[in-house]
């Protein structure tokens, strides 16, 4: 079921002081063992720019933990396995009316954050780090990734793209900026809508390409801008590319199905 279209676009209010924003804002930092990331990319991470940095981490055993304590972050260790359940966890835990996700692995540029902000700020509900708007590019994909963001968003466009509305060119990135109540607006948060799914293909997928799909669906205010990707700092690649890609692509011809059912 769609949700109601006064649902969304509603000004947020009460700016803070530091930031001069019309709303407070969270920088959530997913971190599972990424201390070489965390140590070159953080530094450059304005503290000015929000609100809150709130680092959620998968369970590190590399150092990353000690090293964001050490450093003064505010850190939150997940308890149960699975993006959704550390949004779960995490969730009560942001301050923000605004929530930005960000990757410390290199792969997300920290000048991209007040970019984000800002078309938030123009009243938007959802903000992409595109890599491919504009000329901007990933450093990070590979043949087969590459392949599969293209084969999404073209199949997602093509499938739930509200005729005469944008099309969506990057509906799997993680760098992007939310208001904190569109999750559960758009109703990914509903473990119903992900567990049968994942029990066939035994994996946990995140709520992130569920939520680029209904937004483009409903036809919510979300926009996109041009970030390029470099290559990640250290670590490992956690993407596992036929059990996810295989879960979303289910969720894309499952909310097809329902729009031409209901």
């Amino acid at each position: 079921m769609a949700p109601e279209a006064s649902s969304f676009g509603i000004p947020l209010v009460g700016a803070h002081a530091g930031t001069g924003r019309p709303f407070r804002s969270t920088l959530l930092v997913m971190t599972l063992n990424e201390v070489a990331g965390m140590q070159v990319t953080m530094p450059n991470v304005r503290p000015e720019w929000v609100d809150q940095i709130l680092i959620l981490d998968g369970g590190s055993t590399d150092g990353t933990i000690e090293w964001a304590k050490e450093k003064g972050y505010e850190v939150y260790v997940q308890r149960a396995p699975g993006f959704r359940s550390a949004y779960a966890e995490v969730w009560p835990l942001i301050r923000g009316d605004v929530v930005v996700y960000f990757t410390p692995d290199g792969n997300s540029i920290p000048e991209v954050i007040p970019k984000l902000l800002d078309k938030v700020q123009e009243g938007f509900d959802l903000v992409i780090a595109s890599r491919y708007l504009d000329g901007a590019h990933s450093q990070d994909d590979d043949l087969i990734t590459g392949f599969g963001n293209w084969l999404f968003r073209t199949v997602g466009n093509l499938l739930l793209r509200p005729r005469g509305s944008a099309r969506m060119t990057d509906p799997l990135v993680m760098l992007r900026a939310l208001r904190k109540d569109l999750p559960m607006r758009l109703g990914v948060d509903r473990p119903e809508e992900f567990e049968g799914l994942e029990r066939m293909l035994h994996t946990r997928v995140d709520w992130i390409p569920l939520m680029s799909m209904r937004a483009l669906k409903y036809g919510i205010r979300w926009a996109e801008i041009p970030a390029d990707e470099p290559p990640r700092i250290g670590g490992q690649r956690k993407l596992k590319v036929f059990q996810w890609g295989s879960v979303y692509f289910l969720q894309l011809l499952r909310e097809w199905w329902r729009s031409h059912a209901s």
